[in-house]
């Protein structure tokens, strides 16, 4: 009894404030470079209020990478199952909505693709992406267009994975990019900006027979 009013009278800001804190160094460094002091230090809190807040650093990962990657990946549904939109406007909205996105949080991208492969099955199991995917929208009308004739024969997950690769490699290998090319951030985002007419162009012209 008294474990559950303490866990009522617990302050649910500073929950929060943790949790963003936790958000913004794992997403930079990671999980493994990063320490409970470094997002205590980040929330301005001790450690041993963090401590009693999340019992563990690896308790408050899983938090994060779970809504990190369920924020990224709601925004992919609409999208992808909007029944008034054709194949390649559904590519023009996903290049918009990931790219405007991704502007805003730059590390996301590479923070997924680093941690998931550490949690894939745990991942997997909380969010069925196969089952989703298969029964989406945008590949029944890939299957619709390919029967029809309209398309180059060509598995959906290659279409899928040429999408979101176009709109989210920039991103991860931004540093590589901006150096070696010399362009600086605000190029970069006008760059990304004017990609966001060209991948549907892009796809359309990969795709058709």
């Amino acid at each position: 009894m008294a474990k559950k009013i303490a866990e009522k009278e617990r302050d649910t800001s500073t929950e929060e404030k943790i949790k963003e804190a936790a958000r913004r160094v794992f997403h930079k460094k990671g999980f493994a470079a990063t320490r409970t002091r470094d997002i205590a230090e980040e929330a301005d809190i001790n450690l041993s209020l963090l401590n009693y807040y999340f019992r563990s650093k690896e308790k408050l990962f899983e938090i994060i990478m779970f809504e990190t990657l369920g924020e990224f990946v709601k925004g992919l549904f609409p999208v992808l199952n909007n029944e008034d939109t054709s194949l390649v406007e559904k590519v023009s909205a996903v290049a918009d909505h990931y790219i405007d996105s991704i502007k805003e949080e730059p590390e996301i991208p590479g923070f997924i693709i680093s941690e998931i492969r550490h949690n894939v099955n745990n991942i997997l199991e909380r969010i069925p992406v196969k089952e989703i995917l298969g029964n989406s929208v945008i590949v029944r009308q890939f299957n619709e267009e390919l029967q029809k004739g309209n398309l180059k024969d060509v598995n959906p997950i290659q279409f899928m994975m040429n999408m979101l690769g176009l709109v989210l490699f920039p991103f991860i290998a931004q540093p590589l990019i901006m150096n070696g090319t010399g362009v600086n951030h605000e190029e970069f985002i006008k760059l990304m900006d004017q990609r966001k007419k060209l991948i549907p162009i892009w796809i359309e012209a990969m795709l058709k027979a």
